[in-house]
């Protein structure tokens, strides 16, 4: 079993109200200073996929995100199980 401590809330979206880029937002990493920012720009963004990646090898997890990123951004099509498949293991 998992504990909150364990692993690490994200959401890949895309903004709607500034460049139409593909972003993510680790949630349960976001600092006093940034978290309402960074929430309200999620929360005015088209939803993509979200999930929890295991803190354990997050940072492989986040390569893998960060390369579907590069991908979505570059206008290639991306469905949100290929996400899923990709994250694999590192999901929570």
């Amino acid at each position: 079993m998992l504990f909150e401590a364990d692993k690490v809330m994200f959401e890949i979206y895309r903004e709607t109200e500034y460049s139409g880029k593909y972003r993510v937002v680790y949630f349960t990493e976001l600092q006093d200073h940034n978290k309402e920012t960074e929430i309200n720009h999620a929360l005015a963004g088209e939803h993509f996929f979200d999930g929890f990646i295991r803190n354990f090898r997050k940072d492989e997890a986040k390569e893998i995100i960060n390369s579907i990123l590069a991908r979505l951004n570059d206008g290639e099509r991306v469905d949100p199980q290929e996400v899923e498949r990709a994250l694999g293991d590192h999901m929570a």
